[in-house]
């Protein structure tokens, strides 16, 4: 029954809602005569994109709220509409230049230089404002948009662009008619497509005069962009040309362009079918293209220092060094550089070699320039040191598992340490940050303060005993081997840990988009204090005692240990995921892959660990992995869908000293702001276990400790919508949860089981706001629990046993920095 109340409610709720903005679309405004373009749509295509079709519209309807018809920004345009005074503005931006050309030809009299200038500052300042409240209207109306009105020239130049496009993708007997259909002052534009048959390619051939060049295409034709049977695609031609470019450019073609290629296309040659004839034209003034061979390769490596009498110079690897002091070991320098005398001139090689020396943080710009005066080709590379010492001081605000909280971080670097392009970096951090108490739910959160120093060394190469030449090869990966050691100090409200860390890791990268990071030696010493003088600290120690109690090894990870473990970490970036904001209306999907692997305690596989139990060490041995998969794809020019998938295991073995217990770093926890934002951070699971505490006023449970896992899954959808100026909506679903590995004695729930996980997955959904600082993004979102594993099986969905607005009464408000993924 108070499932049936609140559906009932609900849909009076959006019945009311709908019709009292049904009016709110911009019709209002609309002339005599004028319709609102109110919708477009595409019909009849088959094998044509709709979207890249969508691309020749000329003219966008408003933007509206999905389902209720309420056009946000034609609101807040109007409403800055109506304070709008174009006349007053124009008089207001003649009064102020008259105002101050008084001011500043007074002070020009006196010979005031410094008011002059401060003067003129002030009033273009105060005349460009005024002069973009013209232009652009004033901050409500910059904010908004104007009426969206029905061109019919617009809507013809749409349609006519809509059939060349056909054109280019084969179809060039096909066709685009436009029609309109009128509902009150509300007007829907329709194309309608008629593709008929298209054009496949018959025949290719390529054509030149250079013999050089004809062998270079025909041993490259695997990779061509054209194919034989294929649809006819301009597209594909644009991208055969530019691939030809590169092939040539990559092979000594200095001076060779994509203007040279050129095609002839025959469509007459049968039914439906074409002929493609790709033309490499020669030189006008030149019987062939040049071929360009390096005479000589000259390395400059302190280009900005001017004077100072004449540079040295010295040879390695056939290349020329120049420098007024000896400061790069230039065997190490040299496997960064990919150009060498007497071999042809590549772009790829260049642009390769610019960015690896770029990658060893060590010079500040890099210049490869091609000198061909006087007959012969020289490549010359110019390279401009960093400062040797850097100091960087930051401050901001950081959240992890609850509350945004600051944080200041110190580093000093010091450049090219040893002389062989090493550089040692110094850091340390503090912060504090507001977490739930993992003891208690009552009024919220508590501080964590965190203080750290990290000594951290980092080699250009890898340091390890590989042949020379093998070495080299490796220089286009930006191999780096970073040794690391550093005390870190967490204080919780219910305990303290310190934790000495050092490592031993290789890194490297493949195309720019593909990160390796392989950690072979990664050792921890940990020490936690569970302070039993403590309210806090004793409700922890008895949680522990409790769970202890129930078959969960929890008290183990906080045993003074030492953790050890090898680890490797794989990422994928497609198409710079991250690299733009949420909404992005010129960017096309990207994606994000991030394989993680771990195995510790494997060292006690092979020497006897008896030495660590006589220091009263514990250790760990377990294996852990973790893939995490994300992506983005832009929906409009307003927003944007994104989905994120995220799978985590870790399993004890071994019969370490801690059994089945996992450092409590290892383990995996839900809920909180970058997971099931409708639970509080790390309150979800295990499973369907039901926490012990109700709410004696609301009936719900009360989430009163952290609960950690060996099993995760998580997923998590966004819509993301630009609503006005920096500020952008998102509505949300996530679902997930964690589960034990072991069985927990009086919880058959809490373990995860393959035949009833799936219902145990809980879903939380919502709505957010970002508002988008540039330098920052402060991230709002509201969840409420839709499905709560936890409750009794037949309890589990919204409105079965609390009504809409006691789930609403219940909703978790998530505080971030930064997307949830």
């Amino acid at each position: 029954m108070r499932a049936l109340t609140a559906l009932a409610r609900g849909t009076f709720f959006i019945i009311a809602f709908t019709t009292l903005f049904s009016g709110c679309v911009g019709t209002r405004y609309v002339n005599e005569g004028e319709y609102l373009l109110y919708d477009q749509e595409i019909k009849g295509t088959k094998k044509v994109s709709d979207d890249e079709l969508s691309d020749y519209y000329r003219q966008e309807p408003n933007q509206r709220l999905p389902i209720v018809p309420f056009a946000p920004y034609v609101w807040l345009y109007q409403l800055g509409l109506r304070n709008y005074d174009q006349e007053a503005l124009q008089q207001e931006k003649e009064a102020l230049t008259q105002k101050y050309d008084r001011k500043i030809e007074a002070a020009r009299e006196k010979s005031k230089d410094n008011k002059v200038r401060r003067l003129t500052e002030k009033k273009d300042k105060k005349v460009s404002k005024i002069e973009r409240d013209i232009e652009e209207g004033n901050l409500l109306m910059r904010w908004g948009e104007p009426l969206a009105i029905y061109d019919s020239a617009q809507a013809e130049t749409t349609r006519a662009q809509m059939a060349s496009y056909l054109h280019t993708k084969g179809f060039f007997n096909g066709s685009v008619n436009h029609t309109t259909k009128i509902n009150g002052k509300r007007l829907t534009s329709i194309y309608t497509v008629t593709e008929n048959q298209p054009y496949l390619v018959d025949t290719i051939t390529y054509s030149t005069q250079d013999s050089t060049i004809a062998r270079l295409i025909r041993s490259s034709l695997e990779g061509s962009e054209l194919k034989e049977g294929a649809v006819y695609d301009q597209e594909d031609l644009g991208a055969e040309r530019d691939r030809i470019d590169q092939l040539l450019k990559n092979n000594g073609y200095f001076a060779f362009s994509r203007q040279y290629v050129t095609y002839k296309v025959d469509s007459t040659i049968g039914d439906h079918q074409v002929t493609v004839n790709l033309i490499v034209n020669k030189p006008a003034s030149q019987i062939n293209h040049k071929q360009y061979r390096l005479d000589s390769v000259i390395f400059t490596t302190d280009a900005d220092i001017r004077g100072g009498g004449n540079r040295q110079t010295s040879t390695y690897n056939n290349i020329t060094y120049r420098y007024y002091e000896y400061e790069y070991y230039k065997k190490i320098l040299d496997r960064r550089v990919f150009i060498y005398p007497d071999s042809l001139y590549s772009r790829e090689a260049t642009l390769q070699t610019q960015r690896q020396l770029s990658n060893l943080d060590v010079f500040k710009f890099i210049n490869v320039n091609y000198d061909t005066t006087g007959g012969s080709f020289v490549a010359r590379i110019y390279a401009s040191p960093l400062k040797k010492y850097q100091t960087a001081n930051e401050v901001g605000l950081t959240v992890s598992q609850g509350y945004p909280g600051p944080f200041v971080n110190s580093s000093l670097k010091i450049r090219n340490v040893f002389g062989g392009l090493e550089n040692l970096e110094l850091s340390g951090q503090a912060g504090i940050e507001g977490v739930p108490s993992v003891t208690s739910n009552e009024g919220g959160y508590g501080s964590v303060k965190n203080v750290g120093v990290n000594l951290g060394l980092t080699f250009p190469q890898f340091i390890f005993p590989l042949p020379e030449n093998f070495k080299s090869h490796l220089g286009t990966l930006n191999p780096k081997t970073v040794v690391q050691t550093g005390y870190n100090y967490v204080n919780r409200p219910e305990y303290s840990r310190t934790n000495f860390k050092s490592s031993l890791s290789y890194n490297w990268q493949k195309e720019q988009k593909n990160l390796y990071y392989f950690t072979p030696v990664d050792i921890n010493l940990i020490n936690s204090h569970i302070p039993m003088d403590d309210s806090l600290g004793q409700k922890f120690d008895s949680l522990l005692t409790v769970q202890e109690a129930a078959g969960i090894p929890l008290r183990r990870s906080f045993e003074p240990s030492i953790v050890t473990s090898i680890n490797f970490t794989s990422i994928f970036n497609f198409n710079n995921y991250g690299s733009f904001g949420a909404i992005e209306q010129d960017v096309s999907k990207a994606s994000f892959l991030k394989l993680y692997v771990e195995s510790g305690g494997t060292i006690f596989n092979i020497i006897d660990p008896g030495f660590l139990d006589n220091a009263g060490l514990a250790y760990f041995k377990y294996i852990k992995f973790n893939p995490d998969f994300r992506q983005y794809v832009p929906l409009s020019k307003s927003s944007t869908f994104a989905y994120r998938l995220n799978i985590g295991v870790a399993l004890p073995y071994g019969g370490g000293t801690q059994g089945d217990a996992l450092p409590y770093e290892k383990y995996f926890f839900a809920g909180g702001s970058n997971s099931i934002r409708a639970w509080k951070p790390r309150r979800l699971g295990p499973g369907g276990a039901s926490p012990e505490s109700i709410d004696p006023e609301t009936g719900f449970f009360v989430y009163n400790f952290e609960q950690p896992g060996e099993i995760l899954l998580e997923a998590s959808i966004e819509l993301r919508r630009k609503l006005f100026g920096f500020i952008n909506g998102a509505f949300f679903v996530d679902a997930g949860n964690i589960w034990r590995i072991i069985d927990i004695e009086g919880e058959p729930e809490a373990t995860f089981n393959f035949d009833t996980f799936y219902q145990q997955i809980a879903v939380g959904s919502g709505l957010g706001l970002r508002f988008d600082f540039s330098f920052l993004i402060l991230r709002f979102d509201y969840g409420i629990k839709i499905y709560d594993p936890a409750q009794d099986s037949g309890d589990r969905w919204i409105g079965q046993k609390f009504t809409l607005g006691e789930h609403i009464s219940q909703a978790v408000l998530n505080i971030g920095i930064g997307y949830p993924f």
